[in-house]
């Protein structure tokens, strides 16, 4: 894609973000449609309405019957979410919610193609990276502009790598995902003055985990590059394992509500929002950073780079540590 139509999907995509922003939000204050004790809740409509209109101007050229499905499956996933805005499912119900649009996803051929692991492998590893990555984003929606600004991170590190494989409907796709996202960006940076919403935590988690399943890698011979795309997802994976664990050290259910996040780790130390979310996007730039580095270099080089990202996260678990230490002194 020429710098021309880069600017053209950016600018065109900022600008209808902002109009739907300001309709959007006026219709939730007026008519508490979306509303959640008095912020609206339209971050996420207003991503799939520009998302949409996006994709049928600049993507339609390129569809495949891949694309399409992964339109539909990420629409069907938008409109669970909304029911979940709107009252809020059980947690089966949303599982089961994430199934069928996970298998109607399969159904139009979008899933893993581990060589040597088979079909059936195939279809799990599937259904775990796609749920896996729906729920992790929507954990991840904790915090003011967290879960946008992670999407725009991700989603370029996906166009970048795509667009040095030549996977032309995967670039523009991840593109078209920034360009929807800018305005509620702005939006929902602290003080948010509009939620992403169940409806857009789940639908960027469920489109980004797609597109990075229609993207090809490497060849064989680099089958360290296999790993680009759960580095550069590296943030949401590493917010939900840590929050699980600590769910479970503490024996709570995995799924029940708890303030165990890393961000509300990070507020309660006493970083402020924006501290804390400059922190947290810190991290996921060197994670996207690292992963389409991985992408590019040798099996040696990118056993390198692991190991570097590996002793990241080290300095940041301690530096949570030392936080949570000074917070018991200053209580004690």
């Amino acid at each position: 894609m020429s710098i021309s139509g880069f600017l053209l999907v950016i600018v065109t995509g900022f600008l209808l973000g902002l109009s739907g922003v300001m309709i959007f939000k006026k219709i939730s204050l007026r008519y508490g449609i979306l509303n959640q004790k008095g912020m609206p809740l339209v971050g996420g409509a207003v991503t799939v309405l520009v998302f949409t209109i996006l994709s049928a101007v600049f993507v339609y050229p390129v569809f495949t019957r891949e694309l399409k499905g992964l339109i539909i499956s990420s629409l069907l996933m938008f409109v669970f979410g909304v029911i979940d805005d709107w009252h809020e499912l059980s947690v089966p119900a949303k599982f089961t919610a994430q199934i069928i649009a996970t298998a109607v996803m399969m159904a139009f051929g979008i899933k893993a193609q581990i060589v040597y692991i088979g079909n059936a492998f195939n279809a799990a590893v599937t259904f775990l990276w796609v749920i896996g990555i729906t729920n992790a984003f929507n954990h991840l929606d904790v915090s003011d502009g967290l879960a946008a600004g992670a999407a725009v991170m991700v989603s370029a590190s996906l166009f970048i790598v795509a667009s040095i494989n030549n996977d032309v409907s995967a670039a523009l796709l991840s593109l078209v995902l920034v360009a929807s996202l800018l305005a509620c960006l702005i939006y929902n940076f602290p003080p948010a003055k509009i939620y992403m919403g169940n409806s857009g935590s789940h639908f960027l988690g469920f489109l980004i985990a797609g597109i990075a399943l229609a993207i090809s890698y490497a060849p064989l011979h680099r089958k360290i590059a296999l790993l680009s795309p759960v580095v550069i997802l590296g943030l949401p994976i590493f917010d939900t394992a840590f929050l699980i664990l600590a769910r479970l050290l503490k024996r709570k259910m995995p799924f029940n509500k708890s303030d165990d996040h890393l961000a509300l780790r990070f507020i309660a130390g006493g970083y402020s929002k924006k501290k804390t979310l400059l922190a947290m996007l810190v991290l996921c730039f060197l994670f996207c950073l690292f992963g389409v580095l991985l992408s590019q270099v040798s099996n040696i080089a990118g056993a390198f780079l692991l190991l570097g990202m590996a002793v990241i996260i080290m300095i940041f678990l301690r530096k949570l540590r030392s936080m949570k230490q000074r917070q018991s002194a200053a209580y004690g």
